[in-house]
């Protein structure tokens, strides 16, 4: 819609990109951006403009304000990963991804925030502070939400995102953009979409480059696209995806774009309901959601089977062994002497490299480095990083078998729940979180399909619940279709968010907000 208005001149490029950082201004107590390149970003416009009034736009994009998680390379503006160790670090070369938005003429506003290394579910562990869920300050959510007694109200009552990429999530929610980057290794794209509302798709691992990803896990890694439809989805994956010469794991043909149908037929179809997503800690309002979800299938005329991925049960323990054996890998570049941090210590290279890991590392990068050192140790090799690649292989292989069988799409639920206010999600530690909230989503990491949330319904307390379409390799376009027809059915409510230009920016002031360069 926004595209067709810059066409016809309803509104421009600057203007648009004006109130975008406007918006981000005034909802800057949501914490979503770390950085803002606002000159940037207005060079930017004013170049859309005047390809827009001589009627040469580089296509759907041109002049369109998009995010990108702070993991993405980005020339000339600040990458940090949320973390003391890239504190200051501006890389001297775009992410591929980063790189095409910008050729399609995409406004760049700015970085988004994320847990340390995007190491977490709730985007609350980087070093720039938490980010808040949009909806905690929604119409929808104040009225159903009940204010406890001799509490500061919306400071101790607000939600968080989900995370990694909780920073693009609340971005696309809070309308400061209209698509964002995330990146997705175990669900970190489609669990803050679910949480925040919007549309969550992790695409076929070796779809689109990870070239300027900064690295977590190698062999699961994806950029991930937000946006609040499924047709921008589908705009920004067409944008986005093929053949990388940077990087060896994309797809060596080429990717046509696609537009999705209007009237999307599901008739024809069978839809697989994994018995093994009924999981301990799944709340009965998202069952029952899947449930209706499933029926709804059943009412259009396609097939609805429950179907068994057996192995579901050992992902996660699979998932902690081979994500910390290829973090303490990836992080061993983080050493002082190249580029980022580095201590003053300076008694020996050994003590200066120690010195600089324990200052520029939070608590939970420093965790997973540990354990994955100890999973690689001559001695332990084989018994835990052999044999989790082998398991890896059988739970790729029960997608393979159901997917075998006739079934097109899997139907499954994004998160077991709504969204938990900060206060609770901190009582317990990154590690449990993780393995609770990544339950439903990392497997489709582990056999590198493409996955989908689609923000279904508000819960009770006024929350948005997703559920999420996991598709075969490389069937991008049908997986998208699905969900479009899916979103279609549902029409989940647009978030009120009226008060948040009225919000009283004091309370938050010991926030480290981002920085407008």
């Amino acid at each position: 819609q926004v595209a067709a208005a810059l066409k016809k001149g309803h509104v421009t490029p600057t203007e648009l990109c004006q109130r975008c950082l406007a918006l981000i201004k005034s909802t800057q107590f949501l914490n979503a951006y770390i950085t803002v390149a606002e000159e940037t970003a207005l060079k930017q416009a004013e170049e859309s403009e005047k390809r827009y009034k001589s009627g040469q736009p580089l296509g759907v994009l041109d002049g369109i304000p998009v995010a990108v998680k702070d993991n993405f390379n980005t020339a000339g503006i600040e990458t940090t990963c949320a973390s003391n160790m890239l504190k200051g670090y501006i890389s001297p070369y775009n992410a591929t991804v980063v790189q095409k938005l910008l050729d399609q003429g995409a406004v760049l506003l700015g970085k988004t925030n994320l847990d340390e290394f995007a190491m977490g579910s709730g985007s609350t562990d980087g070093v720039f502070g938490p980010v808040r869920n949009p909806w905690s300050y929604s119409r929808q959510y104040k009225e159903k939400s009940v204010r406890k007694p001799h509490s500061d109200s919306e400071e101790s009552n607000w939600v968080i995102t989900g995370g990694s990429s909780g920073g693009s999530a609340a971005a696309v929610s809070s309308f400061t953009c209209f698509a964002a980057l995330g990146s997705d290794t175990g669900g970190s794209t489609r669990n803050p979409a679910a949480h925040c509302g919007v549309v969550g798709l992790k695409p076929t691992y070796g779809l689109i480059s990870r070239h300027g990803l900064i690295p977590l896990v190698n062999s699961m890694d994806v950029p991930g696209i937000l946006t609040r439809c499924v047709d921008d989805a589908a705009v920004v994956l067409g944008s986005l995806a093929g053949h990388d010469p940077k990087d060896s794991t994309t797809i060596q043909d080429n990717f046509k774009p696609f537009e999705l149908p209007n009237l999307p037929d599901v008739s024809k179809l069978s839809i697989g309901i994994p018995k093994e997503y009924h999981a301990p800690g799944l709340s009965s309002e998202i069952l029952a959601l899947w449930s209706k979800a499933a029926d709804l299938f059943k009412d259009a005329g396609a097939k609805v089977i429950e179907v068994s991925l057996p192995h579901t049960r050992y992902s996660i323990v699979c998932y902690h062994v081979l994500c910390t054996a290829e973090v303490a890998s990836n992080m061993a570049r983080f050493d002082g002497l190249e580029y980022g941090h580095r201590s003053d210590m300076n008694k020996s290279t050994e003590s200066m490299y120690a010195a600089t890991r324990r200052e520029g590392f939070n608590d939970v990068v420093r965790g997973r480095i540990l354990s994955g050192n100890y999973f690689l140790l001559k001695q332990n090799y084989e018994n835990y990083f052999i044999k989790a690649q082998k398991v890896r292989r059988l739970i790729a292989n029960d997608f393979l078998k159901v997917f075998g069988s006739g079934v097109d799409i899997l139907l499954t639920p994004t998160t077991l729940s709504d969204a938990v206010p900060y206060m609770e999600f901190i009582k317990e530690d990154n590690r449990t979180r993780s393995a609770q909230d990544d339950i439903l989503t990392q497997a489709a990491n582990m056999a590198g399909l493409p996955a989908i949330n689609v923000p279904t319904a508000l819960s009770e307390r006024g929350l948005p619940v997703g559920l999420q379409f996991i598709g075969r390799s490389f069937q991008e376009k049908q997986l998208l279709t699905v969900a479009k027809w899916f979103e279609k059915q549902v029409k989940f409510p647009m978030i009120q968010l009226e008060e948040v230009k009225r919000h009283n920016h004091d309370v938050f002031q010991h926030e480290k907000s981002a920085s407008f360069s």
